[in-house]
């Protein structure tokens, strides 16, 4: 049985976050295959029906191989964060397993669909810090740290209890008890 807490978080005035833990019953952080398949479930079930990806502003040649080799369509432009759109529960799955311990990022949003030149580019210089002034042209921006068993959401949408609802429903059938917290 895996445990996955949310609660909001206090990252200062300007900024609507909550917390997503995934831990083991000793309390551990939670990684491998088994919170992979959580956490492949979790990100498109935040979305819901927005488009949504994953993307990553550093390691760039590794991720570009291993999406190569494993057929996953990326898109990259030269200075800009390499984003993978909705890829199948399979693909990412096999990202997170294989880049649980990187830190790389997920939106969601209408905005995704035309492409934000800006907020790729920026993620290249000053990396994730960069949905701080993003986050509000999103359903959501989020800070993947799957190897420390942590997901935050920002969100001027997705509040603490509407994440716990669309995380109960995305893991339904799975041994993941989802509980919100102060």
């Amino acid at each position: 049985m895996l445990l996955l807490e949310v609660r909001k978080l206090d990252l200062g005035e300007d900024v609507r976050a909550v917390g997503v833990e995934l831990r083991t019953e000793e309390g551990e952080a939670a990684s491998g295959a088994e919170s992979s398949a959580v956490w492949a479930r979790v990100l498109p079930g935040l979305a819901g029906e927005d488009p949504w990806a994953i993307e990553f502003f550093s390691h760039l040649n590794r991720v570009r191989e291993f999406c190569a080799r494993h057929g996953i369509a990326s898109r990259e432009e030269p200075g800009r964060a390499l984003v993978i759109g909705e890829p199948a529960r399979d693909q990412l799955e096999e990202l997170i397993v294989r880049f649980e311990g990187e830190t790389f990022g997920a939106r969601a949003g209408e905005r995704l669909e035309a492409g934000d030149a800006e907020l790729e580019q920026e993620l290249m210089h000053r990396g994730l810090d960069a949905y701080h002034h993003a986050y509000g042209r999103y359903l959501f921006c989020g800070v993947c740290e799957f190897g420390e068993g942590s997901l935050v959401v920002l969100s001027e949408t997705l509040d603490a209890g509407v994440i716990v609802g669309r995380t109960k429903e995305a893991v339904e059938g799975m041994e993941v008890e989802v509980f919100q917290t102060e």
